[in-house]
């Protein structure tokens, strides 16, 4: 299984502490937010990972040759207009690595190897998205609309029948990726194109009636480091990982009390 990795932003609104590198090379509890991306991947069994870089491109390329995970296959892509377009732009950029069954990771989610695992052995579908739920959504949440596991509407302005939201994680089986790929080539050529997220043409398929199905990631550990106030939450998040994070991949539950 290939993973394609979207890293290519800056991440302006962590300012100051992305002012000379990427938000992907952020430390958290020792590690970089890829690398904690790269090992949950690796230890859920994927074997290949495709990151799309952009800004701080050789910052990337240096640290992956030297802290990529063992036995992981990682190659970078550089987009050179990631400061002009948004993600679906990007994902435009790398669809000859979208032939057959891929994961895409948003470069902003922080997850653990058991959200990976459980979007890989969800049930056979063209694309899958990863859901979580809370008592209440944002306005700068991925919201979502579903009928029992199908995805009817994906969005921040949903405003009603939200029914929980994506974490950025995706699966796409080759009839999948053929549609997306469609879809996104099909947004490209529409004037607003470059300004818009690679959810809005899944949210296209779905309006279209293209089989989508979400996984439910609730009780795992996640987070998508966005604001400032994201980056405390994910320093203890992981450094509970660091404490915990077994050789093969599990995390051990928190001790209670």
């Amino acid at each position: 299984m290939k993973a394609i990795v979207l890293s290519a932003g800056q991440g302006s609104r962590l300012l100051p502490l992305t002012t000379s590198k990427p938000k992907c090379l952020v430390e958290f509890a020792g590690r970089s937010l890829l690398e904690w991306q790269l090992e949950a991947l690796n230890c859920a069994g994927v074997t290949e990972v495709v990151v799309v870089t952009g800004f701080g491109a050789d910052q990337v390329e240096a640290m992956l040759a030297e802290r990529a995970p063992l036995g992981l296959k990682v190659r970078t892509i550089y987009n050179p207009f990631y400061k002009l377009a948004d993600n679906l732009a990007t994902c435009w950029l790398v669809r000859h690595e979208m032939q057959g069954p891929f994961l895409i990771l948003n470069g902003d989610t922080l997850i653990e190897p058991a959200i990976a695992r459980r979007l890989l052995e969800a049930p056979p579908a063209p694309i899958t998205v990863t859901v979580d739920r809370k008592p209440h959504y944002d306005s700068d949440d991925m919201k979502v609309r579903t009928q029992g596991a199908q995805l009817t509407a994906i969005g921040k302005t949903l405003t009603d029948d939200i029914d929980g939201e994506s974490i950025g994680f995706l699966r796409f089986s080759r009839e999948g990726a053929m549609r997306f790929v469609e879809q996104i080539d099909r947004v490209m050529h529409t004037p607003e194109g470059v300004k818009l997220w690679y959810l809005s043409a899944i949210n296209g398929l779905a309006q279209n009636g293209v089989n989508i199905q979400v996984a439910s990631i609730e009780g795992l550990q996640w987070g998508e480091v966005d604001f400032h106030p994201d980056v405390a939450r994910a320093r203890a998040m992981t450094a509970s990982w660091a404490a915990r994070w077994l050789p093969q991949g599990e995390i051990k539950p928190a001790a209670s009390g």
